[in-house]
């Protein structure tokens, strides 16, 4: 027992020295950070209204603007310049030249970028919140679960593990290669170009730049805005989600000035079809974020294209990802939104489970890529949770987010609501029935068109075009299963794949199901829990896209990713060819290469010992043949 105590001690002050450093708080500066441009005095005209852009030296101003407005008032903004390809190229040529520099920076100063980001994050919450609400049409409390927390919740996690994953990390070396040390190096890939969607304007921003910048790359982030041939007459996204982009940006300019970054790291860019295929053909990697459309990657004769469907209409957008599939080459991660299940089993408490499932449709007005958008309730309690849920429902008020207090705000998407009647009326067409709505409050006339009611239907079946489109909105669609057999089957049934929620009294029977349906995210008991933990990967399949973003697979995804063996007790063992097999090869050169395989990976200890004996004698004895033509 003398042994233990000094050790137990020792812990115990080391244990106590920690918490007491816990205590002491970091040395993290403060940064100022213009937001004259993005607070309501009242003025915004549009003469007057022109958004503020840091510059970048001399720039061509294009005829080309982009118009900004809110679109729960529809009150007008600002308006952005669309850059040209040239532009883009000159700032995607500044952000590789600064990170050729941010490259050989240490993970103490990318932390204290971090921690400068958090502080001010967590210091401003309520201006960041009242932009992104002015910007989309959420409420403040939608833009702090979606923009705020899973933006500090990224960040915190990055803090305590990035510089984890992304050191070397050694792997076994295998039974031939012990004298080996095998590891795997990250590096970092150059310039990520992100093409993102506007949903959640500061968090897909931030995103995809902290794990670039924390990975020492530098990164070019376009969001995704109208843009379509003339003849289809059809806007893809709103514009109105571009506003925010350059009062975000500030904030990242300041952090990184802080820390001595180099200049121009990161861009955030704005323009039409012409400057993401400038972005596309300029990066290392690209990530494409497109919630509200779905998008298909097709490689014809070398040259990528990404389809969008949105409104009903399909407009081909060409984005030259490369000029031919031997040349240019590179990474790319499509997250593109999803139709996830919401399965609720008889055994589950139906009051907690119903005002779950309706933050699961309503969150950000439903304009959510995980989203609850198709919900399967067991016969045998289904009337219950649909009364619980109506009477949740009809509670709910919708209304411009920052006139008044509102539980849900309004439809960023322009024209977006036709879409969304429309799902509703073909539902009821086929036998759905309506059996509550929310309610609106006072609406500007100029923006009725901007939202829509939040909606429950029952009677609902996978005819309807409503559980099989993406709905992109507050609708409730709730169907009837018998059978864990038969709800696995109809979850299944989509040609989406990025999530699913399974609630059930049995966690082992939830998680049963959830193992079963085909999607790249599952919460058990709970909804979109997955993306609040930072450390897991964010992604789907099928027509949900390909490749992960979020957790340790996405931030490594940033990277270069090289295997590298190296001697492990050089310069003492080296690697040397054994002679039977040196050229020229010995008559008995197969002979050895048989004896050692055996050796090594045989499944009898007494084969592989009598395997070793015969490579050791191969070896020992001389070979005339070798040695006559070696004479020769």
């Amino acid at each position: 027992m003398a042994f233990w105590w000094p050790i137990i001690v020792l812990a115990f002050a080391y244990a106590i020295c920690r918490f007491l450093l816990m205590l002491i708080p970091p040395n993290v500066p403060s940064i100022d950070v213009d937001a004259s441009d993005v607070l309501d005095d009242g003025n915004q005209t549009q003469e007057n209204s022109f958004i503020y852009i840091p510059p970048r030296g001399r720039t061509q101003q294009s005829d080309r603007k982009v118009q900004c407005y809110e679109p729960a008032t529809m009150k007008y903004l600002g308006f952005f310049p669309a850059l040209t390809p040239a532009e883009v190229e000159e700032r995607v040529a500044q952000a590789r030249k600064a990170q050729k520099i941010w490259a050989k920076s240490s993970f103490k100063q990318r932390r204290q970028f971090l921690r400068i980001l958090l502080k001010y994050i967590i210091e401003h919450q309520e201006l960041i919140c009242e932009v992104s609400s002015r910007d989309t049409g959420k409420t403040m409390v939608d833009a702090s679960l979606g923009e705020i927390m899973t933006t500090c919740e990224k960040i915190t996690w990055l803090l305590s593990e990035g510089e984890k994953w992304l050191r070397p990390e050694y792997r076994s070396s295998g039974r031939s290669m012990l004298h080996k040390k095998s590891k795997v190096e990250f590096h970092p890939l150059g310039v990520i170009g992100a093409i993102v969607s506007w949903n959640y304007p500061f968090h897909n921003i931030f995103n995809p730049m902290l794990a670039a910048v924390f990975s020492g790359n530098g990164v070019v982030i376009k969001r995704l805005l109208p843009d379509a041939p003339a003849s289809l007459s059809l806007k893809l996204v709103s514009e109105h989600a571009s506003w925010s982009g350059c009062f975000y940006f500030r904030i990242i300019q300041a952090a990184l000035a802080a820390v001595g970054a180099p200049e121009n790291l990161v861009e955030v860019i704005t323009g039409f079809a012409e400057t993401g295929e400038a972005l596309l053909s300029s990066v290392d990697k690209i990530i494409f974020v497109g919630s509200p459309g779905v998008g298909k990657m097709f490689y014809l004769d070398g040259t990528a294209f990404i389809v969008f469907i949105a409104n009903g209409l399909k407009c081909l957008l060409l984005l030259q990802i490369m000029e031919n599939a031997a040349e240019t080459l590179i990474p790319v991660t499509l997250e593109l939104g999803g139709k996830d299940a919401f399965i609720v089993c008889e055994d589950v408490d139906i009051p907690h489970v119903a005002q779950v499932a309706v933050r699961a449709a309503l969150q950000s007005s439903g304009q959510n890529c995980a989203g609850a958008e198709r919900f399967y309730v067991h016969r045998d309690i289904y009337n219950s949770f649909v009364n619980q849920v109506t009477k949740i429902v009809k509670s709910v008020s919708a209304g411009p987010p920052l006139a008044a207090r509102y539980d849900m705000g309004a439809i960023c998407l322009q024209e977006h609501s036709d879409k969304l009647q429309h799902l509703v009326d073909d539902a009821v067409d086929k036998g759905a029935e309506i059996v509550a709505r929310g309610s609106f409050g006072h609406l500007s006339e100029g923006a009725v068109d901007q939202f829509f009611p939040p909606t429950v239907l029952k009677n609902v079946n996978h005819t309807m075009k409503l559980m099989q489109e993406e709905t992109f909105g507050p609708i409730m669609p709730i169907m009837k299963f018998d059978s864990d057999e038969e709800v696995v089957k109809l979850a299944n049934d989509s040609r989406y794949g990025l999530g699913c929620a399974v609630f059930s009294g049995s966690q082992r029977r939830a998680k049963e199901i959830a193992s079963q349906i085909h999607c790249g995210v599952a919460a058990v008991n709970d909804f979109a829990s997955t993306y609040m933990c930072q450390s897991l990967p964010f992604g789907g399949t099928k027509d949900s896209g390909f490749g992960r973003f979020a957790g340790v697979e996405g931030l490594r995804a940033c990277c270069l990713v090289k295997a590298v063996v190296e001697d492990r007790w050089w310069p003492y063992i080296k690697t040397k060819i054994p002679k039977p097999i040196q050229y020229p090869v010995a008559e008995n050169g197969f002979e050895f290469q048989e004896s050692l395989v055996e050796a090594l990976y045989g499944l009898n200890i007494w084969d592989r010992l009598r395997a070793l004996v015969n490579v050791l004698k191969i070896i020992s004895e001389q070979n005339p043949v070798a040695t006559s033509k070696k004479n020769d």
